[in-house]
């Protein structure tokens, strides 16, 4: 659900609501405009559980205003260079594979690099809710990022994403199995850092986990954490940066 232009934000939570409730995108977003006195200003567009979308351009919206929906989604936007900028978001976020995020902001690139807002650049956002997808799994804001003044915010956001993307969402994290030698090199610079009084043994064990969940937890890397027998190389990285006393094992 998103709303722009002279938005009106009870749209939001009155249409999740009324889809909440079973209706259609298309009926919901009927019945949020129905009373609304301002809805030849306003542009909104709506996307229910099902995938079905529906997209309003009030008449009074300013030119190029309009959207394109289909299948999961809706694009719209208004002081547009023209139709081809919603036309060339939708093709990229049908053609983008991967998760929602990574459509969602291939689909605000491609519609950028269509011309966008025909003032300019300014600000660019990124927001995308799962459900326990926040921090610790403490909120649902899975993606929450936004560039509110650069001249080249478009871009600017990508660059930002990237970033989250491999610190914070950890999508992209290169692996290494936790071997004899990964580990006990695990654990001489564990020892190193005070985080570790067992035996130099090699074995990815219990009281191992446990202090390099604790090294993690201090230097806030936590979600390099795994379960299994692979060891984030990242993680690894940092454990060596703060110990380049002790020599890398050898290949």
């Amino acid at each position: 659900m998103a709303t722009q232009s002279h938005a009106n934000t009870s749209f939001g939570p009155e249409g999740l609501e009324l889809m909440g409730k079973g209706l259609t995108a298309e009926k919901a977003l009927e019945r949020v405009l129905e009373a609304d006195e301002g809805r030849a200003q306003r542009q909104v567009g709506m996307v229910d559980r099902d995938g079905r979308a529906a997209s309003f351009t009030g008449d009074g919206c300013m030119e190029w205003a309009g959207g394109v929906t289909g299948e999961g989604f809706t694009c719209q936007g208004n002081i547009l260079a023209g139709v081809h900028v919603v036309a060339a978001m939708a093709d990229a976020f049908r053609e983008t594979s991967g998760e929602l995020v990574d459509r969602l902001l291939a689909a605000l690139l491609a519609g950028d690099e269509a011309g966008g807002d025909r003032r300019g650049r300014q600000s660019a956002a990124l927001l995308v809710a799962r459900a326990r997808g926040g921090y610790g799994g403490a909120n649902d804001r899975y993606v929450d990022l936004r560039v509110d003044d650069h001249p080249d915010a478009p871009r600017e956001l990508a660059r930002v994403f990237g970033v989250y993307d491999h610190q914070i969402l950890v999508r992209t994290d290169a692996l290494v199995e936790a071997t004899h030698e990964v580990v006990l090199d695990l654990q001489l610079r564990l020892a190193a850092l005070g985080r570790y009084d067992g035996p130099r043994s090699g074995r990815f064990d219990d009281p191992t986990r446990a202090a390099l969940a604790g090294f993690a937890g201090e230097h806030n890397v936590e979600g390099r954490l795994r379960d299994d027998n692979l060891v984030s190389e990242s993680l690894v990285g940092e454990l060596r940066d703060l110990t380049p006393e002790l020599a890398p094992p050898e290949a």
